[in-house]
């Protein structure tokens, strides 16, 4: 009997659910948080109105960050019809389920109350069978899309095609990296060297975080006649500033993000043929499951917050979210040279870099609580999991088993 069992047979699998972590990455995730944090966005942005222009989006990478933010402003803020693609996990035995099957439970009972359409696919979105699904419920449901929300993070995508497995890897090109570092759990500021990526390892992330997989699914939905006149594609990208460049921009990832920026400039052709568009949004730093993961990025993370909400000008996923649909719903984009909208305005301000610069020169072990939100980044990164929230009582039993509403597995 695996999880779904327990579920349908009416078992509830309780416990009391605590972080464990594997390296920095959390394997527990607490569903009354991640509940918590859906609503909490859900309200955000039910304050504002947005103009209809989206009635009918689909978001594939739709569980958490920028893609969950992206479906939620969709539903709530635009008052679309959505479906959402993730590849998450339920509870087993003595397992929770992932934050993202949380996150996606959350949102479609609130979507549910609302009166809102709204459906999950859950499975590899690299799949030719996940494609597949999507487009027979778009047809059955939708007819047709308006928008598609491209926001897909992953460590390894399978060819649909060879069927050869391809792997991400965080790694400089060239030379070797040499920065400093920071232990998130214990605040230990350290100095850390990367070796430089070889030519497969480079490769592989391209596969991974290029843009091949988005150009296969708007192939796929334009071959389907399944695309609105006007519809609009987006992609999430990110460039950073010099002090990561070595191990993003210049890296292994950067190489992927160089070919998903190219890639939009031909799906932008392709989709000349529907009065379309496609974009490349280029957002800010965010604590993201990640963006944890890369070395360096967390402590410029926390040196970032600290100076962008002493100026005021702090945004986090769904304030983002907001205003890249604002932009595109208002037609004021104010694309840069290369067609990209820059929602990293702010953080790439030069008062904001030359501060971050000033601070990261003269962070160690002994000042980064002085210096940075190092605090703020710990207590950010545990609630993508659902912990931390002060009115939440992390000692009592709850149900870890939660179906998911609509879910199409």
């Amino acid at each position: 009997m695996d999880s779904f069992d327990y579920i349908l047979s009416g078992i509830k699998l309780i416990m009391i659910v605590k972080p464990r972590f594997r390296d920095f990455i959390c394997v527990t995730a607490h569903a009354e948080g991640c509940r918590r944090n859906v609503l909490e966005q859900i309200k955000y942005i039910e304050k504002f109105k947005l103009r209809n222009k989206f009635k009918r989006v689909l978001v594939i990478g739709a569980s958490t960050g920028y893609g969950l933010s992206s479906r939620i402003v969709s539903t709530f803020g635009c008052r679309a019809h959505t479906i959402g693609i993730i590849f998450e996990k339920n509870a087993s035995r003595n397992k929770t389920a992932t934050a993202g099957w949380y996150n996606t439970a959350a949102f479609e009972q609130a979507a549910l109350d609302k009166g809102y359409y709204s459906k999950t696919i859950n499975g590899d979105a690299f799949s030719k069978e996940i494609k597949d699904k999507t487009v027979e419920l778009i047809k059955k449901d939708f007819g047709k899309l308006d928008l598609v929300i491209y926001s897909i993070s992953a460590p390894r995508r399978r060819d649909p095609f060879s069927g050869e497995i391809y792997y991400s890897a965080l790694k400089p090109i060239g030379n070797v990296y040499k920065n400093k570092t920071v232990n998130f759990h214990t605040f230990e500021v350290s100095n850390i060297e990367i070796e430089p990526a070889n030519q497969d390892e480079i490769d592989g992330t391209i596969k991974v975080m290029g843009g091949q997989d988005w150009e296969l699914w708007i192939d796929r939905l334009m071959e389907e006649n399944l695309l609105e006149k006007g519809a609009n594609t987006i992609a999430y990208s990110y460039i950073g500033p010099e002090i990561t460049h070595p191990i993003y921009r210049h890296g292994t990832i950067g190489k992927a993000k160089e070919d998903l920026e190219d890639t939009s400039l031909r799906i932008d052709y392709k989709l000349k043929a529907v009065d379309g568009k496609a974009f490349i949004s280029i957002n800010k730093a965010l604590v993201t499951q990640s963006s944890s993961a890369i070395p360096v990025v967390p402590l410029y993370i926390s040196v970032l917050d600290k100076v962008v909400k002493e100026k005021n000008i702090q945004e986090d996923s769904i304030e983002q979210i907001y205003r890249l649909f604002s932009k595109i719903s208002n037609e004021n984009l104010n694309l840069d040279e290369k067609n990209r909208i820059r929602l990293d305005d702010r953080e790439m301000r030069k008062d904001v870099q030359d501060e971050v610069k000033y601070i990261w020169d003269r962070i160690t072990t002994e000042n980064i609580l002085e210096l940075t939100n190092i605090k703020e980044f710990r207590e950010d990164f545990f609630k993508l999991f659902g912990f931390g929230y002060k009115d939440i009582d992390y000692e009592k039993d709850i149900d870890i088993s939660v179906n998911i509403e609509n879910i199409i597995l």
